[in-house]
């Protein structure tokens, strides 16, 4: 979809967008007929709510047009109320029948970035991935083709071009890898669907089964060995930064398909496990927005790339493998796999690139939704500055955290019989005992967060910036927390 920035209302024919705290406060300056509008919305009961929408026929210059009304609230932040009413005016005309839409910010005093964030949520919500509809009515196409901004006032399309455009193509990746299914996107052809981000200056480094295999990931090894798909571990380097500089790592799980392995997953939902590789997915998103915006910082994104199937060469309950760092695991269930990966490629960024801070994000228990439904993903670090950092990066974003407890009552139930540690503890605490799990990798010194993303990277319901699918959650998140943090 094209968006474009104007002074004033273009001619022809198009949708109008007016935002709107009430039904007594449409915004739009030129509006003609006001007193009209608002009797309308009155008899709507529209009481201009955050979201919420009314759709009305008004005349203009004696002609009849479209007018969709968003409220924006009176309690919402300029950056939230933009995003909701950019967001909001997209998913009611996409497949309209309209094809121009013209959002008029006349009346409201938003500044550049403000304005920007109308388009940027206006691209996000418009994301569609239709490439396996063959049958589809015309009802369900899309329409709308062009967004048109007005009154956005001086610097808002350059602030879109050069900080929020690049966000939208990277969370679009992340929904594309996201929403393939597990026979299109494997460990292989996840790798080979990135290989195009090296033309915007990322380097990348593959490591197949046999280079790892020598450098001992016996963790992540034992989860893919189940499968005809040989794993990957998949390098992506983005030095913006000074020459030099240690880098900040993001370590994604990307488990493109999960059974469960031989302690199986119930067959009901399994289809669902094509998304269990979004950590990664998040990671190249971000990697590629970092690169598009020329982000002055040097940033690692490692990607543990895995199928973890059942089959006569399976890993099974009550194995011992040994990672990368030397300790051994015994396998109690290999359902809990994501952590296995995560701990060689945890081990390998620090061994190979010394970064300052280690970001992991993976859709890695079903625990942590008992606790935080799909409302928020769980962030568990000991370090209370970098808790600070993400949780206000997290807030800019609108990729939301709520931090949970680490403690050493609960690594103490990751203690094993025969190996230095289990997989998994009891039932109780489980997306606690995950992180703890995963700290156990983490060196001296290494500032570490853990991102428990399973109840964020998919959602079942259409919000303002998404539909029901891939959100592209993480992407925002890591973004803003690179721009705050590493770039001044």
């Amino acid at each position: 979809m094209q968006i474009e920035f104007a002074a004033s209302r273009p001619t022809g024919d198009y949708a109008l967008v007016i935002p709107s705290a009430g039904p007594n406060r449409p915004a739009a300056k030129s509006l003609d007929d006001k007193a009209k509008v608002e009797a309308a919305l009155k008899r709507q009961r529209f009481e201009g709510d955050s979201g919420s929408t009314a759709d009305l026929v008004a005349d203009e210059n004696g002609k009849s047009r479209r007018l969709i009304v968003v409220g924006t609230g009176s309690d919402s932040l300029p950056e939230q109320a933009a995003e909701k009413l950019g967001g909001t005016a997209v998913s009611k005309l996409l497949t309209s029948g309209e094809s121009h839409a013209v959002i008029d910010l006349g009346g409201l005093d938003y500044d550049a970035d403000s304005a920007a964030r109308v388009a940027l949520a206006a691209a996000l919500r418009s994301w569609r991935y239709d490439h396996y509809r063959t049958k589809q009515k015309d009802k369900q196409k899309p329409t709308l083709k062009t967004v048109t901004i007005v009154g956005g006032g001086d610097g808002a399309e350059q602030r879109w071009k050069s900080r929020w455009e690049p966000v939208v193509e990277g969370v679009g990746l992340t929904r594309e890898l996201v929403t393939e299914p597990a026979n299109i996107i494997y460990p292989e052809s996840f790798v080979e669907r990135c290989r195009g981000l090296a033309k915007l200056g990322i380097e990348l480094d593959v490591l197949d089964a046999a280079a790892m295999r020598k450098l001992g990931m016996g963790a992540l090894l034992g989860v893919a060995q189940g499968s005809v798909r040989e794993g990957r571990l998949l390098v992506l380097r983005w030095n913006g930064g000074n020459q030099g500089d240690a880098p900040v790592a993001f370590v994604g799980k990307g488990v493109t398909f999960d059974t469960g392995g031989i302690s199986i997953k119930p067959a009901q939902g399994m289809e669902s496990m094509k998304w269990d590789m979004g950590g990664a997915g998040a990671v190249v998103g971000a990697m590629k927005a970092l690169a598009l915006r020329k982000a002055k910082a040097n940033i690692v994104g490692i990607c543990g790339l895995v199928e973890n199937m059942p089959g006569g060469n399976a890993q099974r309950p009550g194995d011992v493998v040994t990672t990368m760092s030397g300790q051994t695991v015994e396998v109690i269930n290999t359902d809990a796999e994501g952590r296995l990966v995560l701990a060689d490629a945890v081990a390998y960024v620090q061994r190979t690139y010394k970064p300052t801070t280690i970001v992991d994000l993976a859709t890695l228990t079903g625990a942590i939704l008992i606790s935080l439904a799909h409302e928020y993903a769980g962030l568990f670090t000991p370090d209370d500055e970098l808790a600070k950092h993400l949780m206000k990066a997290a807030d800019e974003s609108g990729d939301k955290l709520w931090r949970m407890p680490l403690g050493e009552a609960f690594d103490r139930m990751l203690d094993s019989d025969i190996a230095d540690m289990k997989n998994v503890g009891p039932r109780e605490g489980g997306s606690i005992t995950a992180a703890q799990f995963i700290k156990r990798f983490i060196e001296e010194g290494v500032r570490w967060a853990h991102l428990d993303i399973a109840g964020m990277a998919w959602s079942d319901k259409p919000s303002s910036t998404y539909a029901k699918g891939a959100t592209g959650f993480g992407v925002r998140l890591l973004d803003q927390f690179v721009a705050d943090n590493l770039e001044g």
